[in-house]
């Protein structure tokens, strides 16, 4: 009787959510400071832009999942640019048994937020390589951000729905 409950037990965690983390890197970085030397004579009163972006891809049928975050950073000293960085900080993630709104969640939302503090990191790092102040960027809420894609989807879901009615 006991091994029978050993082999349920062990079908039960089988179907349980599992999720790893197995890689973070770099997979591209560029950094510009187009009007060096000269900025660095005026005071540091830069307007700074950030820009994102995320995206995912599966890798393969074991439920392996590339995640990309791109960010856009964009320091101007009023309409010259002082600096510009783009970055992609990628990482592979392994998500079993979780499929739907909650993979979609994970994939844009949970994964992004473990690889920003790597893509943060990078950003201040080159930037002070450039000889510019650090830039230590404010945490980003990608739960609120994914909401709002999600939402912003449904709308135009619906929108469409509307349009091929009236067809």
């Amino acid at each position: 009787m006991a091994e029978n409950d050993q082999a349920a037990a062990g079908t039960e965690n089988q179907n349980q959510p599992q999720f790893a983390l197995q890689r973070i890197y770099l997979k591209d970085l560029s950094f510009e400071s187009p009007n060096s030397p000269a900025v660095f004579q005026e005071q540091w009163k830069p307007q700074v832009n950030l820009d994102l972006n995320t995206s995912h891809s599966k890798l393969n049928d074991e439920g392996q999942y590339e995640v990309v975050l791109s960010l856009t950073v964009t320091a101007k000293m009023g309409e010259k640019v002082a600096y510009l960085v783009e970055i992609q900080q990628a990482g592979v993630f392994a998500i079993k048994n979780v499929e739907g709104q909650q993979l979609g969640h994970m994939l844009g939302a949970y994964c992004p937020n473990i690889l920003f503090p790597y893509a943060r990191e990078a950003i201040d790092g080159v930037v002070n390589k450039g000889s510019f102040p650090s830039l230590m960027l404010a945490p980003v809420n990608f739960d609120a951000i994914y909401a709002q894609a999600l939402k912003r989807k449904q709308e135009e879901a619906a929108g469409q729905a509307k349009e091929e009615q009236t067809h």
